[in-house]
């Protein structure tokens, strides 16, 4: 890391650091490597960025610096000095002098990014800036102009509402001498510290000269926002536990930025210091991007388009148990919604490819069984090198086991344990992890049945395992939440799909299996309950994020049955 100051031309000199790419293993010195400049906000410093540059070292050329009044940098007094006009060219100084030759690519959090939206959307970097990462942090003049134009449409208020409390500080810090006396009496400390606990006490110094940029510009910016637009790749990260800025105010910049991304992560303000790899692996994919590479999936998703799409458009879906039934069902309307889908099945699902793919969807099948570990594991991990890590996981492959419990064999409640439960808690943990540790939401939803809360004599082993099931989905969504991800138990009823046709019936004769298999066929062909039906209550589930859904109306008066009348359900069990 080599040291610098850069002078500006108030006189106000800051201090640079440039980490060389030379200096870690795996790049050669003198290789054209992007460089990536990282702006803070308040009340910090630069050292906000450590943990990125940690992650992305060696891959780029890193350059932070302490912004006027932070760090060791010079901390003029006048609040004039802090003018956003003043910050974009304390900017485009630093710009100068580590990179005279070749564009930038700029990573901003929260005042860092109000002030490089600022210098974006200005004259003075034109052809200078390469593409910009914002974190936490809107351009003031169209944050101004969304609360106008919210105004005006009733139907926002309530998000304006929203924005306005999460942002009282900034009256506060309008205010004389009360806003000093919390900072030297750490009261400011402890405020932050509640709403982020990876946020370290700010030092007095940067925090008293930091509210200078609350009070030289938020209200001259809001009350007459100007016309900004940004003629670079702009992404926006917006935090969903956000304390101080909302993600429809940050997100909510098409209008200005024609070339623009939006991501949704999982984490509070201080997400960069939290969770550094998640802001350096999406910053990364940008700069990858732009300097020619491939453009990663969870990038193209993120893309802002005005053109009409899909509900599902760029999403990645992965269906178990695709070949047929339900499962096939799911990934057809999948495709049909702009989703790329991967197929996973035990069956060959070449035809079912052939279909996603006439419906302007990629398909990526591969050949797994759910029910074994190890190959479940190699599938997941294959498909996050291959494909990308997939939004949206439907566990939906299983099996029918009928007969009597004294009837059922060990290998027949192993098998139905295996298929129906286990290959539902590996699909949940093997990809649960990696949407988890994504930061971007996603959502998993596994397909139980109404037999999970209608007992029958008839049907222990299955009716066991898809009650198992249910209440995994549950504990499962408690436990993800706190990731952004949402999960989904889908208990149908009797449905036309092949499954009667392929049960099990323990106890049973060959001969005595092929009867009873062609009259469940039969009853499954009477009821005429299409999968396509199940398939679109599963995209709903995604998109409206339901805790339980089920598609048929023997399932919902099972439902209501097995809340308010259990005992009639029991009663009834004795001959089912």
């Amino acid at each position: 890391m080599a040291m610098q100051r850069v002078r500006v031309d108030d006189g106000v000199e800051l201090a640079v650091r440039v980490y060389e790419p030379s200096e870690h293993p795996g790049r050669e010195a003198g290789d054209p490597v992007p460089t990536l400049v990282c702006v803070h906000g308040y009340p910090d410093n630069a050292s906000l960025w450590d943990g990125v540059v940690a992650e992305l070292a060696g891959r780029f050329r890193l350059v932070t610096y302490d912004v006027r009044g932070a760090g060791a940098s010079g901390k003029p007094r006048e609040r004039e000095a802090y003018v956003l006009d003043r910050l974009a060219a304390d900017l485009a100084a630093v710009i100068d002098a580590v990179s005279p030759d070749r564009p930038v690519h700029l990573l901003a959090h929260d005042w860092g990014s109000i002030q490089t939206w600022h210098a974006v959307t200005g004259e003075r970097l034109r052809g200078r800036v390469a593409s910009f990462t914002s974190v936490s942090g809107p351009c003031l003049d169209h944050a101004g102009q969304w609360f106008r134009d919210g105004l005006r449409s009733p139907s926002r208020w309530r998000e304006l509402a929203r924005q306005a409390m999460h942002s009282t500080y900034i009256g506060f810090f309008q205010l004389p001498l009360l806003p000093e006396l919390a900072i030297r009496t750490g009261l400011l400390a402890r405020i932050v510290r509640g709403t982020d606990p990876a946020e370290p006490a700010p030092s007095v110094s940067d925090a008293e000269h930091g509210l200078n940029l609350y009070r030289a510009n938020i209200f001259r910016r809001l009350s007459a926002p100007g016309e900004r637009r940004a003629d670079v790749p702009v992404q926006v990260l917006a935090p969903t536990g956000d304390a101080y800025v909302t993600p429809p105010m940050q997100t909510a910049v098409e209008r200005w930025a024609p070339d623009l991304r939006v991501r949704r992560i999982t984490g509070g303000h201080w997400v960069p210091r939290a969770a550094p790899e998640r802001i350096a692996r999406a910053a990364a994919e940008l700069v990858d991007h732009v300097e020619g590479g491939r453009q990663a999936r969870s990038l193209r998703r993120a893309r802002v388009s005005p053109a009409p799409a899909g509900r599902f458009a760029g999403r990645l879906a992965l269906v178990t148990g695709a070949a047929s039934g339900i499962g096939r069902a799911t990934a057809l309307a999948f495709a049909a919604e702009g989703a790329d889908v991967v197929l996973a099945d035990v069956a060959p699902v070449d035809g079912v490819a052939d279909e996603v793919r006439a419906r302007g969807g990629a398909a990526y099948p591969y050949p797994v069984d759910v029910a074994d570990a190890e190959a479940m594991a190699e599938f997941a991990a294959q498909v996050a090198a291959e494909v990308g890590v997939a939004d949206i996981v439907v566990n939906n492959a299983g099996v029918g086991v009928a007969g009597s419990f004294l009837d059922t064999s060990l290998e027949d409640w192993q098998h139905a344990v295996d298929v129906n439960l286990w290959g539902v808690i590996h699909g949940s943990r093997l990809f649960g992890r990696q949407l988890a540790e994504l930061g971007e939401g996603g959502h998993i939803v596994n397909v139980a049945s109404m037999a999970a809360y209608l007992p029958s004599a008839m049907l222990p082993a299955y009716s066991t395992t898809k009650a198992a099931v249910l209440h995994l989905t549950e504990c499962l969504r408690a436990e993800l939440a706190a990731h952004g991800v949402g999960v989904s138990a889908v208990c149908p009823g009797i449905v036309r799909t092949a499954i009667a046709a392929t049960t099990t019936f323990s106890g049973a004769d060959e001969s005595e299996q092929d009867s009873r298999r062609l009259r469940g066929d039969r009853l499954f062909a009477r009821r005429n309950f299409a999968p396509e039906k199940v398939a679109a209550d599963i995209l709903r589930a995604v998109e409206k994020d339901r805790p339980v859904v089920r598609p048929t109306v023997e399932a919902k008066v099972a439902g209501v049955a097995a809340r308010f009348t259990p005992s009639l359900l029991r009663a009834a069990s004795r001959r089912v």
